[in-house]
């Protein structure tokens, strides 16, 4: 494999390197930052949620801007962006001015990671897509390494503040590893012209659904406002798949669900990614808030997740080479139920042993599910359709991401009600019920993975 085609993956994936050391950084200082806001710990997933949906309302324009302006520039941009928002929110004194300042972070974040995926798509060959795609983990792997534990010491011993200042140092290095190594690339056909009318309806499509799943059991609204954002969001999202079909340069273009593959990379990776999204936002909530444990223990019993998903990189070309995608994606989702599953067996007594090597290897098996379903997913996409295929599916990759939160935290709380208790004082009891949840729910991408083809993505093999 060239050299080149080793380091464009790794810089591409510096944005989700951010991302994660950001998500993950924020996740084990949550009960921390509660107490400085002085707000209830799971009305924090605002925080988190207010990003994701920033990210899913935005993302439709960043293959917009990426034609328009170049990759290269409008990813420059945008982790430039992203820092901004970052130090904004380092400087943030209450819940709202702290989602204002996320949501400010989003939209830098939302034109990082699709942009940066079309420059890898563009710029290596299909026959070595599956090992640049395996190095393309190799940096967010790193962030989610370093998350939990950078988390836990800046928590224990300074403010919580500097989770968010550190990330701009980190953008400025991306910066400049982006402009050395990443070419510009100049589309030959004109950019479409702006679909304004399609993005609004997304937005607010997106923008009522999600915020009403958002608001539901916190008694922020009256629950006829959040019946009626709920009923708005869904009509806004009829009408923009109903005027998708009609125009002929939507904004998102979803036609390109027609392929085989990329519509089960979407859908199927649906509940896989629900999960997915939801564990990283419980897991350090159970270990300080139910377990009694310092944030630092925490982060270094949560880093287990990271660390295998960075062994993927030994195994994954292999594995793909010798049982094909199918069967991968189905022995994977499998296990990833069982691990995610097994998580609400944890007790405060249960050995930091044995939990991380449990964490491990639900890490390992996640990150090789999802390297596979971002393979597979764009074998049978045309070049001329790539940016629609990478925006939408960075859109369902937060999207689902959002929806992990958001019922992880409605798991929760309807665990310590069934128990006599508000969400305010959580046991470790609480978390059990969710986590088998999620670990029932992950089997439902079995229905799409095995109605693939056995020989599926042999070209990629």
């Amino acid at each position: 494999m060239a050299a080149r085609d080793r380091i464009v993956p790794l810089v591409v994936a510096c944005p989700l390197f951010l991302q994660n050391l950001d998500t993950s950084v924020m996740a084990t200082a949550l009960p921390s930052i509660a107490h400085s806001l002085n707000v209830p710990v799971l009305h924090l997933n605002l925080a988190i949620t207010s990003y994701l949906l920033s990210l899913a309302v935005f993302l439709p324009l960043s293959g917009w801007f990426a034609e328009r302006f170049g990759a290269r520039r409008v990813f420059c941009g945008a982790i430039a962006f992203f820092s901004l928002g970052s130090a904004l929110c380092g400087t943030a004194n209450s819940l709202p001015s702290l989602v204002l300042f996320r949501v400010l972070q989003g939209l830098g974040g939302a034109m990082m990671v699709p942009v940066g995926r079309l420059i890898l798509l563009r710029s290596v060959p299909s026959a070595r897509m599956v090992a640049a795609m395996v190095w393309f983990t190799v940096p967010p792997t790193i962030g989610r390494m370093a998350g939990p534990l950078f988390g836990g010491a800046i928590v224990t011993w300074a403010s919580w503040r500097w989770i968010f200042l550190v990330n701009v140092p980190f953008g400025l290095i991306g910066i400049a590893l982006a402009l050395t190594f990443v070419d510009e690339h100049h589309e030959d056909a004109a950019p479409a012209p702006f679909d304004a009318v399609g993005f609004v309806l997304l937005a607010l499509g997106l923008t009522a659904l999600l915020g009403a799943m958002e608001v539901t059991g916190k008694a922020l609204v009256a629950s006829w406002v959040t019946g009626a954002a709920a009923g708005l969001g869904t009509l806004a999202l009829g009408l923009y798949i109903l005027r998708s079909r009609r125009v002929a340069r939507p904004i998102i273009d979803l036609a390109i669900l027609r392929y085989r593959t990329y519509r089960a990379a979407i859908f199927g990776g649906l509940p896989l990614r629900i999960a997915i999204g939801a564990s990283p936002f419980l897991l350090p909530l159970m270990l300080q808030v139910g377990f009694g444990l310092s944030p630092l223990a925490s982060g270094t019993i949560t880093v287990a997740t990271a660390i295998g998903s960075l062994a993927t990189r030994a195994v994954m070309v292999q594995t793909i080479r010798r049982v094909g995608f199918r069967s991968l994606l189905i022995g994977a989702t499998m296990l990833a139920s069982l691990v995610r599953a097994s998580y609400g067996l944890f007790q405060p007594g249960t050995p930091h042993a044995l939990i991380f090597g449990v964490l491990l290897l639900g890490g390992l098996v996640n990150s090789m599910g999802m390297v596979a379903l971002q393979t597979l997913g764009f074998s049978q996409i045309p070049k001329p359709h790539m940016s629609h295929a990478t925006t939408l599916s960075s859109m369902a990759q937060q999207v689902s991401i959002s929806l992990g939160v958001v019922i992880g935290a409605e798991l929760v709380s309807a665990a310590a009600w069934w128990h006599g208790r508000s969400s305010a004082q959580l046991l470790a009891r609480d978390f059990s019920p969710a986590f088998v949840a999620l670990g029932a729910m992950t089997l439902l991408s079995l229905f799409f993975f095995v109605r693939l083809g056995h020989d599926e993505g042999a070209e990629l093999r």
